[in-house]
């Protein structure tokens, strides 16, 4: 059982669609189980992972991250592409837009936020200058222009704990400190992904503006039926990402964890 590459999906992408002799497993780890779709696409083994489960069952502050991404990383996973549903804070960031998500702010509460908590695993502080791994955001960005998918180059991730909406008070004072769009689910994906030293990246997919910004109360099916016009266009930009290859890790993934050695 091995992978490369493994796609995320968020909110709205539960299949794995395009691979090849796809089987699902569950995969125990020492943080619980964590279920994924085994497969082959352009000759590369990739794994699917809904984040929410199958059935969209988990709630964003219930997801069992750390198992997730230890899951990955025991099957060799070194390339992580994740999408996630997310508001806007401004209004140049429009509804149906892709953004490739260059940093996050951290307004979780409640989250264990990294593998390494004391003796025995030790001690951590990881950097994360460059959280969403430039190197493949690269690959990324170039892939969507040779195929003409739109894609807005850059923003700024507030992740809130959920599983409500944010307030408008929220919505404002999150726009004031320079975030783009708000969501759920980042942290501590990001942080955990840096941690088992892959190469993360995710493409948020906006589905509304945030309260105080929409001309209406927010729903989860306004979420969900924006998110059915993305689905297929960030699937086919993973694939072709995934197809054109992401070269040599030449960027300081591979090594996130030297003060500690390897895991």
């Amino acid at each position: 059982m091995n992978a490369e590459y493994a796609i995320i999906g968020g909110t709205g992408v539960y299949d794995p669609a395009l691979l090849e002799d796809a089987e699902r497993h569950t995969i125990e780890t020492p943080y619980g189980p964590a279920e994924i779709t085994l497969g082959t696409y352009a000759g590369k083994r990739v794994a699917f992972m809904p984040r929410h489960g199958y059935n969209h069952g988990v709630a964003p502050h219930k997801i069992n991250y750390r198992a997730n991404i230890r899951a990955l990383k025991e099957i060799g996973v070194h390339t992580v592409l994740a999408t996630a549903a997310v508001g806007s804070l401004k209004e140049e960031y429009k509804p149906g837009d892709l953004v490739l998500v260059d940093d996050f702010i951290d307004m979780t509460k409640s989250r264990p936020l990294t593998y390494y908590e004391g003796a025995p695993e030790g001690v951590v502080h990881i950097d994360l200058s460059d959280a969403y791994c430039g190197r493949i955001r690269g690959h990324v960005r170039e892939t969507a222009q040779e195929h003409g998918i739109e894609l807005v180059d850059g923003g700024i991730y507030v992740c809130t704990e959920g599983p409500r909406f944010e307030t408008p008070a929220e919505i404002r004072m999150y726009a004031a400190w320079g975030g783009d769009v708000v969501g759920m689910t980042t942290v501590p994906e990001v942080i955990l992904a840096k941690e088992s030293e892959m190469c993360y990246a995710t493409v948020g997919m906006i589905t509304n503006y945030c309260a105080g910004i929409a001309p209406h109360p927010l729903t989860h099916q306004e979420v969900i039926d924006t998110m059915k016009d993305n689905v297929q266009k960030i699937r086919e930009l993973f694939f072709r990402v995934i197809e054109r290859g992401t070269g040599e890790r030449t960027c300081a993934c591979p090594h996130a964890l030297a003060e500690l050695g390897s895991l």
